[in-house]
């Protein structure tokens, strides 16, 4: 079991409030991401669970047991740190059975496991040699390696990917991912990198400035988010906004005109309008014209291979971008005006966010 329950839990370093009243429940098993942007309180988050800070208030528990003020050792946690804390001096193998060596275990043992470890990760041919003889990607196994050994009730990872290069880092994203399939430990995942938090998720809990902003599975997070902040940090290129008035039931006054939507709105309300960059499409010249139809001038195009950014302007200023597909970017040249179809259903519309 790992069940971890967090209620009201806050930390502060003086008068600054890096968690301000967090409650989540992370359930047994899952691979739960928390996602922000820097300094948004994910990496401490991490650190209060671990022991490693102590909490300023609220309780932190783990399978129904407050571990609040106990002991990082006495928590049942192993943690993997993004620089990876390998002892220089000690072989692979030293390094992976140190926290068994600690715990009094019995030689024989420890290298049962640590064996057992080392095959799984397929370390067993380094494990003689010292992590200043290791690549990033085999330093990182043996950070992990050293984790799992202990067969811990809950997994940490804050940000281990991050100083791997592109590929290593997919490379070891996948083999994370196929760990915790073949353990089924709960596993708490730290990152500022959106692709990887949707990637690997079950759940993804987004945070800014010490709060949960949403909570939910990477496809409830990028097509239902709840908050400008979340429709804005997820999403590459990001999100389309817009300053926006209701004018009538339906229909919004925008920069770019007038837009219908399919949702009963607030006459005069202030809002702000998003659109995802992909649900911007050419408007059908075979279709009859409606109401959101928009025209805008192609201001730069970005070739990226399967796909194609399209940077747009309307008359207004507003600048709008589009994804395209390699087959449809013939359509789009540089320079000239072109017609957009806005559907009314891809909009999504937030409280207005003051300057």
């Amino acid at each position: 079991m790992g069940q971890v329950d967090f209620k009201n839990l806050r930390k502060s370093f003086g008068s600054t409030n890096i968690i301000d009243g967090l409650n989540l429940e992370i359930h047994n098993s899952e691979f739960l991401v928390l996602l922000g942007p820097s300094g948004c309180g994910k990496s401490t988050t991490l650190r209060l669970l671990a022991g490693l800070e102590s909490v300023s208030s609220g309780t932190i528990s783990i399978d129904g047991c407050d571990v609040t003020e106990l002991e990082p050792r006495d928590r049942d946690i192993a943690m993997v740190f993004q620089n990876y804390a390998l002892y220089p001096t000690m072989t692979v193998e030293q390094n992976i059975g140190f926290g068994l060596k600690a715990k009094k275990m019995s030689p024989k043992l420890i290298k049962e496991k640590v064996n057992e470890v080392a095959d799984l990760l397929g370390l067993t041919h380094l494990l003689n040699r010292k992590p200043n003889a290791l690549s990033g990607g085999q330093q990182q196994r043996v950070a992990i390696g050293r984790a799992i050994v202990r067969k811990p009730k809950v997994f940490l990872f804050d940000e281990p990917l991050s100083n791997l290069d592109a590929n290593l880092r997919l490379e070891m994203r996948a083999e994370i991912m196929k760990l915790h399939r073949e353990l089924g430990a709960t596993t708490i995942f730290v990152t500022h990198d959106q692709e990887e938090a949707m990637a690997m998720a079950d759940r993804i809990v987004i945070m800014d400035k010490g709060l949960i902003e949403q909570v939910g599975t990477p496809t409830e997070i990028y097509f239902q988010p709840k908050t400008r902040m979340v429709a804005g940090f997820i999403g590459n290129p990001s999100m389309n906004f817009m300053k926006g008035e209701i004018s009538k039931n339906s229909e919004l006054k925008l920069p770019i005109g007038n837009i219908k939507v399919n949702t009963i709105l607030n006459l005069g309300e202030h809002i702000d309008v998003g659109i995802r960059p992909e649900k911007i499409k050419l408007a059908d010249p075979k279709r009859k014209p409606n109401e959101n139809i928009v025209r805008v001038m192609v201001t730069n195009i970005e070739l990226l291979g399967p796909r194609a950014i399209v940077k747009m302007e309307h008359e207004s200023g507003q600048v709008l971008t589009s994804v395209v597909d390699h087959d449809e970017i013939g359509k789009y040249e540089l320079g000239t005006n072109i017609s957009i179809s806005l559907a009314s259903n891809a909009l999504h519309i937030f409280p207005k966010i003051k300057d």
